[in-house]
């Protein structure tokens, strides 16, 4: 069962109830169709790029095992299509948001912030992440404020329950954790 710290939504700016309810949705239906993806061998991990008018931009699983590439995170490949998709390495002027099953590890972060994404909503904290599956997120000390200084808003651990759900399911199928050997 979930820890009630995870499951209170977290911000880095006073919580909006209309992006919260909109998140809540979106993140909700990247979970569903993640359970479909990790059936066809994609990693355990979703996210989307979406503009302001909900245009979905890019959406992309992780691909690491099945690519073998260690920097193919959701978040990164979905940041990467969306470049390709609008023609730039910049996206600060197309507003955009992106959407995630589980909260951006450390490499994560430094794509995201580099790249011009506007806002991150994110499921399941890291610290689940770790526990469940193991995969060590990284140090991400003070990421919230960071991304605040920079203007990129965040709001966390958004529909909790139905993402620890899709990584118990992919850890308790056998599927492949992968991190490297130390």
């Amino acid at each position: 069962m979930t820890n009630n710290s995870y499951t209170q939504v977290i911000s880095n700016e006073e919580i909006n109830k209309v992006k919260l309810e909109n998140a809540k949705k979106i993140i909700l239906q990247l979970q569903t169709e993640l359970t479909e993806l990790i059936t066809n061998g994609s990693g355990p991990f979703l996210a989307a790029v979406i503009d302001e008018n909900g245009n979905i931009i890019s959406k992309t699983a992780n691909s690491v095992v099945s690519e073998g590439c260690s920097n193919n995170h959701a978040e990164m490949n979905a940041i990467k299509m969306a470049q390709k998709n609008l023609g730039t390495y910049d996206l600060t002027k197309f507003n955009l948001s992106l959407y995630v099953t589980a909260e951006p590890c450390m490499m994560c972060i430094g794509g995201i912030m580099w790249s011009g994404i506007k806002n991150v909503y994110y499921g399941v904290p890291s610290k689940l992440v770790e526990d469940i599956t193991g995969f060590d997120e990284g140090f991400k000390p003070n990421w919230f404020e960071e991304f605040k200084n920079r203007g990129i808003t965040v709001y966390g651990n958004i529909e909790v329950e139905a993402g620890e759900k899709v990584l118990h399911n992919y850890v308790n199928t056998g599927k492949t954790v992968y991190q490297p050997e130390r």
